[in-house]
């Protein structure tokens, strides 16, 4: 079959190509685990100023990082002291940061406040019963737009592993969504979320975005924007801001990944690790928000899926990012390249800002496992198309459970 190259806007910001799928060929994206926390009274909802950073732990107003990094650091001009005061708005190229283990994310208490929450906008991807052979390289009819429900409120009761993520990009202030997702290493005490590579790494044109954070049920009474208007952060964040410790994403997207096109989208996945913003309070992210998601890696075929579930927060108009919403439909198959694994695509309405938003199967056995993320959809919205989820994410989830193993 004919692979096909329709004219994408990225549900993102990017999308990219990629080669070969076997474990071989793929480079697992190994983050820096730095989180630089800056040690100011926080949870309040004007936490501006400019408090001392502190490694994260201390609690004595120093920096204490591990001589190694701080050697990686300088090598990128990075003064983690400066950072927390703005430094990170320097996007010049030489300083953004990009190969595999150049992530770092220092936590600046209060900065994700509720202006800038509510402001962030979408960055523009042997024969057994589950034989998906026959899906390889196939695209099926375009299919019929689907009408993105909203989520009834509170988010946290109806659809609990949902949030926001947040970051920084050249651009501005951005947003994907995400989903809290199991982690085998911490059984019930999972602190992983999963999301899509273009809302965590900007791929063959740029680096890892900065300060990413995830909020878990924002808005989680459903306000409408002019409620929220003069809201607090404990409004918009009432399960707290969680910040990536640790991000991963497939080497096919940091590789050739693009802001707009559908290559690269079949591995336009990322697991990231999350860590909150006040410190560690005992509760895991898992615990907090009351559930996590397994991940199924067997990727089914599309013949034996009765529906995928898509959540997300679109931002894009006629959505104003502050509303969580779901699309549900029997998927089709999507080719970009032949040679990639075929993408998952359903009807739905959603626009950018649902980036990243969890695929969620409910199995034979009547429970849920996410399948893929969202990653891309044409310019005027329609259809969303994900990533299957095989032994490349797989491997990626568990280099992030593995590191994190024994802490």
């Amino acid at each position: 079959m004919r692979s096909i190259r329709p004219s994408f806007t990225v549900r993102r910001g990017r999308g990219g190509r990629r080669t070969s799928t076997s474990l071989t060929a793929v480079a697992l994206v190994s983050a820096l685990a730095l989180t630089a926390t800056a040690c100011d009274s926080a949870g309040d909802d004007n936490a501006d100023g400019k408090p001392n950073a502190t490694a994260a732990g201390t609690g004595d107003g120093k920096i204490k990082i591990p001589d190694d990094l701080k050697r990686r650091l300088r090598e990128h001009g990075i003064d983690v002291d400066k950072w927390q005061d703005g430094a990170w708005k320097n996007w010049n190229k030489d300083d953004w940061l990009r190969e595999a283990n150049d992530f770092i994310n220092p936590i600046i208490k209060g900065l994700w406040d509720p202006d800038r929450m509510r402001d962030a906008e979408d960055p523009d991807q042997g024969v057994d019963d589950n034989d998906i052979s026959g899906d390889q390289g196939v695209t099926d009819p375009t299919p019929q737009p689907v009408k993105a429900q909203a989520v009834t409120a509170p988010y946290h009761a109806n659809a609990a592993t949902s949030g926001k993520l947040l970051f920084d990009a050249p651009e501005g202030t951005m947003v994907c969504s995400a989903t809290v997702v199991q982690d085998p290493a911490h059984p019930g005490k999972s602190n992983l979320v999963w999301t899509a590579g273009h809302c965590v790494h900007a791929g063959k044109k740029g680096g890892w975005y900065r300060n990413l954070a995830f909020v878990p049920s924002y808005n989680n009474q459903a306000k409408s924007s002019a409620q929220l208007e003069n809201a607090g952060r404990s409004e918009l964040a009432p399960y707290g801001v969680w910040w990536a410790d640790a991000a991963k994403t497939s080497q096919q997207w940091i590789s050739e990944g693009g802001q707009t096109g559908g290559d690269g989208a079949s591995y336009d996945f990322a697991v990231i690790h999350v860590t909150p913003e006040q410190g560690s309070s005992g509760k895991s992210l898992e615990e907090t928000v009351g559930g996590a998601l397994p991940v199924d890696f067997d990727a089914p075929a599309v013949a034996r899926v009765n529906s995928i579930k898509a959540s997300g927060y679109p931002a894009a108009a006629p959505y104003d990012g502050q509303l969580l919403y779901q699309c549900q439909d029997k998927p089709g198959r999507l080719s970009i390249e032949q040679s990639d694994p075929t993408m998952y695509r359903i009807g739905c309405t959603m626009t950018g800002g649902s980036s990243g938003g969890g695929w969620v199967e409910t199995g034979a056995d009547g429970k849920p496992a996410l399948v893929s993320n969202t990653s891309i959809g044409p310019v005027n919205a329609g259809w969303l198309a994900g990533p299957r989820l095989g032994e490349v994410a797989k491997s990626l989830y568990e280099s992030v459970s593995e590191q994190f193993a024994g802490r």
